[in-house]
């Protein structure tokens, strides 16, 4: 299995090559990708781009994560408040 080095909010984490940004942020221990409007966390909830849920920013684009492949060294960026664990 190929192991590829990313960048979730600025630090790297390591995962295999071939998984979508949502999984890729599942093994990073902390799945949440943005907060609601009443400042809940939001993570990964339909896994095929309906819900919205995966919203993130991967090198200075808004991507669904649930949609978007790993690459290396790909820059993954979370809304401003959904660094707090669920």
């Amino acid at each position: 299995m190929k192991i590829i080095t990313l960048f979730i909010d600025g630090l790297p984490c390591q995962v295999p090559a071939d998984i979508s940004v949502a999984a890729a942020l599942a093994i990073s221990g902390n799945p949440v990708t943005r907060r609601s409007v009443h400042d809940r966390p939001r993570a990964p909830f339909c896994g095929m781009g309906v819900c919205q849920e995966c919203r993130v920013t991967v090198n200075g684009r808004r991507v669904l994560a649930c949609q978007t492949e790993c690459q290396p060294e790909m820059k993954i960026e979370r809304s401003c408040h959904a660094h707090t664990a669920l």
